[in-house]
């Protein structure tokens, strides 16, 4: 062997000592001023940026605006595995009046949320029309995977206060709901703002009929997957051996086979948990289930946050004044008051409103939206787009992460 290359620095073998060092770090270090749960999420991106400018030989991932795929199938697992559990987390879907402010920020504070960010986009921005709802629907959707703190608890644990219920079932269900308006700005990229050409057919395939056939195939996933679980064969189920594996693979299955006829498999997915959830609901397999889920949904994370760190520094190269201001009036102007006005009459307390308002975590899914739009047509301001998406999710990351204990005290001593 030469004794040169007898100590090279392999940039794969880097690579995994940086993100071993920084996910250690990352849920370690809060613990030094705080008892609370690590705000992990904001350390991991700043951390794999810095390895990316200061650690030699250290292995930075592909430009997604160059190479979409890998984040595309990345992002998109992760997400999926989140949305499933959050369906699970949910004990009790009853009385029917708790969904009210969920759905009512679902038809309400979103549609107003892409609305508000396009107008910015093109008017502040200086984006296309197409760009600027592409923009508005990758940012829309509040994030499943970052928003844990803001949660119900795991299944069987009973946490489902207001605030918690209502952030849960939004982050679950508003991934899905967003797609409709990313089809929406692929169709006006490609056909122009001529809504006499599509918006029927746009309305029937993608609102209507995809929304509608994604949560059937969740539910009848999900009654399925009840029977292979807990009911077939007798005296030897499957879920009496504690493996979420074959769990994981129903996931898989229905987030597949809802893609493969054309509805929204993030849907699916979620009503797939919620669905799974309502079976032997008292069984302790839902809460071994729900534990291999999330063991699997932070480890995805952890290496897709590090990675979007180490490639910020690359996508923030084009960032200008305007961009901060569209990401700083979407945190702190737009999701909170859009979401204020959606939750009018809804009988939630003034600080419940307000933090379900404010805690809008933007992350994982926009990276997903932005590479599935990407993959499928080339945008003119794309550059500006990823620009854009990386430094809201930084600001978000570190704005709800760092703040959201404190937010969470003060509604559980009401």
């Amino acid at each position: 062997m030469n004794e040169d290359t007898f100590f090279s620095l392999n940039p794969y073998h880097v690579a995994l000592v940086v993100v071993g060092v920084i996910v250690i770090l990352s849920r370690w270090l809060p613990r030094l001023v705080s008892k609370r749960e690590p705000a992990a999420a904001p350390l991991m991106i700043l951390f794999g940026a810095a390895a990316a400018l200061l650690v030699p030989g250290f292995l930075i991932p592909p430009d997604p605006r160059q190479i979409p795929l890998p984040w595309e199938l990345v992002s998109e697992l992760t997400v999926i595995v989140a949305l499933f559990s959050a369906g699970m987390r949910i004990d009790s879907l009853r009385p029917w009046r708790r969904w009210m402010p969920t759905v009512r920020m679902l038809v309400i504070a979103m549609p107003l949320t892409i609305l508000a960010v396009a107008l910015l986009g093109v008017a502040v921005g200086g984006l296309t029309v197409a760009g600027a709802i592409l923009l508005g629907a990758v940012l829309a959707p509040t994030d499943p995977v970052l928003a844990a703190d803001v949660q119900v608890g795991p299944p069987q644990e009973g946490e489902e206060h207001p605030v918690r219920f209502t952030l849960t079932t939004e982050a679950g269900l508003n991934d899905g709901l967003a797609f409709p308006f990313v089809y929406l700005g692929l169709i006006v990229a490609a056909e122009g703002l001529n809504p006499g050409a599509w918006a029927w057919e746009w309305l029937l395939r993608d609102v209507l009929y995809r929304i509608i056939l994604g949560a059937f195939m969740g539910w009848a996933g999900g009654r399925l997957l009840g029977i292979v679980l807990f009911s077939v064969p007798k005296g030897s189920i499957l879920a009496e051996t504690g493996s979420g594996v074959i769990a994981i693979a129903g996931v898989l299955l229905c987030y597949g086979s809802t893609e493969l006829v054309e509805g929204y498999g993030f849907i699916a997915v979620a009503v797939l948990g919620l669905t799974l959830r309502r079976i032997e609901k008292d069984h302790h397999f839902h809460r071994r289930l729900h534990d291999f889920s999330e063991s699997i949904e932070h480890a995805l994370t952890a290496v897709l946050l590090i990675a979007l760190g180490s490639v910020l520094p690359t996508l923030l190269v084009d960032l200008s004044w305007t961009h901060v201001l569209i990401a700083l009036t979407l945190i702190v102007v737009i999701r909170p008051v859009s979401a204020w006005i959606a939750l009018m009459k809804t009988g939630l307390g003034q600080r419940d409103r307000a933090v379900i308002s404010v805690y809008g975590v933007r992350g994982i899914g926009s990276i997903y939206y932005l590479c599935y739009a990407g993959s499928h047509m080339e945008f003119t301001n794309e550059t500006q787009l990823w620009s854009l998406v990386g430094l809201v999710i930084l600001l978000s990351t570190i704005l709800h992460g760092f703040s959201v204990g404190w937010a969470m005290d003060q509604v559980n001593d009401d």
